[in-house]
């Protein structure tokens, strides 16, 4: 039998083809080649597969047992280069852009192929699930939602592995962040609310940020509680009628102008019971007259009260 000599098919670059001599025909034509040098040209083939290039093809040309080989290679060649082409398009939509909707699909749907169709693509699914967890519980934080958590289960089977360690993470995180913002709310409204003085935060097991953001609002509290208390046994000695006692705690900003202003207040009064008292002594018990109370730098209803003295 005669057989045209084949030229490389898809602009692919075919196996070396035995050359045959030329028939004395008129037309152009070969001889099939011998038994051993087409297992040669399949060995090569297969070869070129096995190292990863799914471009190879056999002759179309082929006629015979030869020819059935050659159709089943090149039907398996042009699945795996279809599967691998379906990898690369579905790992770069997915892993790189972010099409979490993309999945792999073949035209082999018989046997092993259909069952890695299925594989890989409930692989992408397992994979998505739990980050589409981890998400949504994530983005319920964000909206100030703290009773949202991450589920431990996909599907009614449990996570296990990295996966049940991220979602793991994730809950104490929102644990702890639940925790802190209850304990804030109560010290906020003890202290500043209720005036409960001396209210502290405590938020078990935390470190590092909770660590500091808990001993923050608790060195608050405290400062408050000491300045609240400090400025109440002052103007309760005054009520009472100790003018010896000043406010001595170490305060800034508006709080420093509200303990200069008291204890200028107490100077003052001092003073004023001081220069009432001695000229009531002076004119009515020592009966020197004349004399006048004497306050520097009263003013208002101070000022009314010397001059009513006076």
């Amino acid at each position: 039998m005669e057989t045209t000599v084949p030229k490389p098919t898809n602009g692919q670059t075919a196996p070396d083809y035995p050359q045959m001599p030329p028939t004395h025909s008129s037309s152009v034509a070969v001889l099939e080649p011998p038994e051993h040098e087409y297992l040669a040209i399949v060995l090569r083939s297969l070869e070129t597969m096995k190292n990863g290039d799914f471009s190879v093809r056999l002759p179309v040309a082929w006629t015979g047992l030869p020819g059935k080989i050659a159709d089943n290679f090149n039907e398996i060649v042009i699945a795996n280069e279809q599967m691998a082409s379906e990898l690369r398009r579905v790992g770069q939509a997915v892993g790189k852009e972010g099409k979490t909707r993309e999945r792999i699909r073949v035209k082999q749907q018989r046997g092993a192929w259909d069952e890695m169709e299925v594989s890989v693509n409930t692989l992408v699914e397992d994979l998505l699930r739990p980050t589409t967890e981890v998400t949504r519980a994530i983005a319920a934080v964000a909206q100030g939602n703290l009773t949202q958590t991450v589920r431990l289960d996909v599907d009614g089977r449990p996570l296990e592995g990295e996966f049940l360690r991220s979602a793991n993470i994730v809950n104490t995180m929102i644990q702890q962040l639940g925790v802190f913002t209850a304990e804030v709310t109560r010290v906020a409204r003890e202290v500043g609310t209720d005036g409960k003085l001396g209210g502290q935060a405590m938020v078990p097991g935390v470190a590092g940020t909770w660590k500091d953001l808990t001993d923050s609002v608790n060195s608050m509290a405290s400062n408050l509680t000491g300045q609240v208390r400090n400025i109440a046994e002052v103007a309760t000695a005054v009520a009472s009628g100790d003018l010896s006692r000043k406010i001595t705690v170490d305060v800034r900003g508006e709080i420093l102008q509200l303990k200069e202003a008291i204890n200028t207040m107490v100077d003052q009064l001092r003073s004023f019971a001081s220069e009432v008292t001695r000229v009531a002594r002076e004119v009515g018990t020592d009966g020197k007259l004349g004399g006048q109370a004497v306050v520097p730098g009263v003013a208002g209803t101070w000022k009314d009260l010397t001059d009513s003295v006076n």
